[in-house]
C-alpha cells in the first residue's frame, strides 16, 4: 500500500512520466524481494543502513554498473523521504549514504556531414515509412527533442502556420519549438501519406507504423541506429546522439547557453552544460586560429 501510495505520488503530484514511475516501481520492488529473500523481512520501516548495503554488494557482485546501482538507490532514497514526509517512518536510513563513483561518459555528436549523408540518403525514399523516418530525423537535429516526446507528438500539437511544435517534456512541462520550413514541408509531405493508410487506430498521434498504431521507444531507436550506421563509425548511434549534435552544433555557432537550456526542457543550467564540452573544443580551435599572438 505504501508504495502505491508513493508511485500515485509521482504520478499525480509530482508530475512524472509513466515511464519513470514504472522504473521507480521497479527498483524499489526488487528491494523489497531481497529483503524478503535474503534479511527475511518484509517491514521496509524497520530498514536499516547496513541491510541497504548488503543490497548495493550484492548488486555489484551481479556486475551490476556503478551508474545503475545509483539509480536503484535514488529510487530508494525517494520512497524513503516520501514515507518521512506522510510520517511512517522517523529517519531516512539513506539520509548519509554516498554515490558509488562513475566515470562521465563522453557522448560523441554527429558531425554535420554525418547528418548530411543521412538526409541525402534518406531523401530518395518518398514512400510513408521513408518520408516518416525523414521526419523524426529531421525533428531531432531541428528541435533537440527526446525520444518519448517525439513518440507522444500529437496533431494538434503541430502548427504549420506559425511554423512551431508543442512538446510534452518531463514532469508535464509544455514547451513551444519554433521549427525550420524544411521541417514544415516534410510534415506536409508525411501527413499527405499518412492519410492514405488503409486503418489508423491511434489517430491524434503524428507518428505512426504502416499499420495505422502509435510508434514505440524500439522502433525509434532502430531506424536511427540503421540509418546513421551506414554514416557514420561511431560506437553510439541513438536518438538521444541526435540530441546531443543538436546542442553541440548550435553551441558551435554561437547560440547562448540559456537558449539552448530552453530548447532542450532542460529545469537547470546544469544539465545543459553536459554540451558545453564540444562546444569548447571547437571554441579553442577558433581561438588558436583567430588570436594575434597564438603563432608566436
Amino acid at each position: 500500500m505504501l508504495l502505491k501510495a508513493f508511485l500515485d505520488y509521482l504520478l499525480l503530484e509530482k508530475k512524472y512520466s509513466a515511464l519513470t514511475v514504472n522504473a521507480y516501481k521497479k527498483d524499489i520492488e526488487a528491494f523489497l524481494f531481497f529483503l524478503k529473500e535474503e534479511e527475511q523481512t518484509n517491514t521496509i520501516k524497520e530498514v536499516n543502513y547496513s541491510q541497504i548495503r548488503s543490497w548495493i554488494i550484492s548488486l555489484v557482485d551481479n556486475k551490476i554498473s556503478n551508474r545503475s546501482i545509483n539509480r536503484k538507490i535514488s529510487a530508494l532514497n525517494s520512497f524513503y523521504k516520501f514515507l518521512l514526509k506522510i510520517e511512517e517512518v522517523q529517519t531516512n536510513p539513506l539520509s548519509k549514504h554516498k554515490a558509488l563513483k562513475t566515470s562521465k561518459k563522453v557522448q560523441i555528436p554527429f558531425s554535420e556531414q554525418e547528418i548530411t549523408t543521412v538526409l541525402d540518403q534518406i531523401n530518395h525514399q518518398q514512400d510513408f515509412e521513408g518520408l516518416r523516418n525523414k521526419l523524426m530525423i529531421e525533428l531531432f537535429y531541428s528541435t533537440g527533442i527526446r525520444r518519448i516526446e517525439l513518440i507522444n507528438i500529437k496533431l494538434k500539437d503541430v502548427d504549420i502556420e506559425n511554423n512551431t511544435i508543442k512538446i510534452l517534456g518531463k514532469r508535464n512541462k509544455e514547451r513551444i519549438i519554433p521549427l525550420l520550413n524544411m521541417v514544415t514541408d516534410s510534415i506536409n509531405k508525411y501527413k499527405s501519406e499518412r492519410i492514405q493508410l488503409e486503418r489508423i487506430k491511434d489517430q491524434e498521434f503524428l507518428f505512426l507504423t504502416k499499420k495505422g498504431v502509435k510508434i514505440y521507444e524500439t522502433l525509434v531507436y532502430r531506424i536511427i541506429n540503421d540509418y546513421f550506421s551506414k554514416a557514420s563509425s561511431k560506437v553510439k548511434k541513438s536518438p538521444h546522439i541526435l540530441r546531443h549534435s543538436f546542442a553541440t552544433h548550435l553551441l558551435n555557432q554561437g547560440a547562448e547557453l540559456n537558449a539552448v537550456k530552453e530548447l532542450l526542457g532542460h529545469s537547470s543550467l546544469a544539465a545543459t552544460q553536459v554540451y558545453t564540452h564540444n562546444s569548447i573544443s571547437e571554441l579553442k580551435k577558433v581561438y588558436a586560429k583567430a588570436h594575434p599572438r597564438s603563432k608566436k
